[in-house]
């Protein structure tokens, strides 16, 4: 009988766990508890809600582990507890805020890290009737911020303007429970307590596609894209409280094109995707676990990597853009996990003898350049970020992604059309023809 192994670069890879002068310790984490996954982080810095008044955020830095210090500066410029943020993937000092106390605020801070504490916004959001909970910047288009909020609506900020967007009204019914962006920005998938998933088209601010009964348990579902792979994956619960995994295309979303079982834990998963590798990331509130799995372009779509395993308990996780990695350690991946009073930076390593740049598991990974404005975005525009390879030895030059083809009849912007638009209300009401309501 033969056996046959599966080809792939990543078969073997591994965590790696910090070593106690590595980790980030002595935080006094806020009590609030929620859909937010606790911690963020970008190639410069680590986010983290701490306990106290004005709803302090820490902010520390890769290359400063240890403890903190009682009376170290932070960021606190809400009114009641913040409940999640967001690094600005285009401006690694820019970190947006979201609070019990219905605002959201976008906060610079100092090349130099945090030396005082800041309590004055560079941008103040006001828009939302309740408690707003969790945040995500557009993954194309710079200065794009969409907000979620108890009060069961989602909206798109502009924050360099400072003014609202788009507000999706009357569609959730619920709890809305996650929000995850599609790599080209055009749309946005949202998880709500209704246990359905929608598929939001953002420009048009409507639903273009649901999927009614995502997963039969009640407990949370969390979903991301899977990059170039064109698939969404949701982890919920089943009717049994097991938990699982689900991979939809989105173009037809009738039926899951992969179900699979994990175990009986009661813990949220947090995924995390890895476009580079193509590796899935599930990390579970409440256990120590994080499993990896190697998404695949046909069947069985899903392939188990490995796992590994802690008996400490993590509260969040989250990963760091490819570029603040390790490459000469061939460190493909490094998750945050946060714990009841520390940060744990784990290294996702695949094994190689040489200590030469591995160009084959490290191609040319999002630069961290914004790919249009907000203006465009609204326009239309369509386009992904550009790449930069991670050689030390190369010039940092960001290749640019190949446009999209250009439709034969040119669409009229969205700028174009509202000029358009008010050029023939100005002509109507100088013709004397009334201007019907819309």
């Amino acid at each position: 009988m033969s056996h046959f192994i599966r080809s792939s670069k990543y078969r073997h890879v591994y965590c790696e766990a910090p070593k106690h002068d590595e980790k980030f310790e002595n935080l006094r984490l806020a009590t609030t508890t929620g859909e937010q996954q606790y911690i963020k982080g970008n190639t410069k810095f680590i986010a983290v809600a701490l306990a106290g008044g004005g709803g302090p955020v820490g902010i520390f830095e890769h290359d400063k582990p240890g403890r903190m210090e009682a009376g170290a500066p932070v960021i606190a410029g809400h009114k009641s507890a913040v409940l999640d943020f967001d690094f600005n993937p285009f401006h690694e000092h820019l970190i947006a805020t979201a609070s019990d106390d219905c605002t959201a605020k976008v906060f610079g801070i100092p090349e130099a890290g945090l030396t005082e504490t800041i309590t004055e916004p560079l941008v103040d959001l006001h828009g939302h009737g309740r408690k707003v909970t969790l945040l995500r910047f557009h993954p194309t288009a710079s200065n794009v911020l969409a907000s979620i909020s108890a009060d069961f609506t989602v909206k798109l900020w502009d924050i360099e303007k400072g003014s609202e967007m788009f507000s999706l009204d009357g569609v959730h019914e619920q709890l809305i429970q996650d929000i995850n962006w599609s790599p080209d920005g055009k749309t946005y998938a949202t998880s709500c307590k209704d246990k359905k998933v929608r598929i939001v088209d953002a420009r048009d601010n409507a639903v273009a596609q649901e999927i009614p009964d995502a997963h039969e348990g009640a407990k949370s579902v969390k979903l991301t894209f899977l990059g170039d792979k064109e698939k969404l994956a949701t982890v919920g619960f089943t009717r049994q409280s097991q938990r699982q995994i689900k991979i939809w295309d989105p173009r037809n979303l009738g039926a899951a094109l992969k179900t699979e079982k994990i175990d009986q834990a009661a813990g949220v998963i947090i995924p995390y995707y890895d476009e580079d590798t193509s590796v899935l990331y599930l990390a579970g509130k409440g256990d120590g676990n994080v499993r990896y799995y190697e998404i695949l372009p046909e069947n069985p779509l899903l392939f188990k990597l490995s796992e590994y395993s802690s008996t400490t308990p993590a509260k969040g996780m989250a990963f760091i853009p490819k570029r603040g990695c390790n490459v000469m350690k061939c460190e493909t991946a490094r998750g945050l996990k946060l714990t009841s009073n520390a940060i744990e930076p784990l290294s996702f390593i695949v094994p190689r003898k040489s200590d030469a740049f591995q160009e084959d598991i490290f191609p040319p990974t999002f630069a961290g350049v914004p790919a249009c404005t907000s203006d465009e975005w609204l326009d239309g525009i369509d386009k992904m970020p550009g790449k930069i390879s991670l050689d030390p030895s190369s010039d940092g030059t960001v290749v640019q992604a190949a446009a999209a083809e250009e439709a034969s009849t040119p669409m009229m912007t969205r700028s174009a059309a509202l000029a358009y638009i008010e050029k023939l209300k100005e002509a109507m009401t100088a013709a004397g023809v009334p201007i019907p309501d819309p």
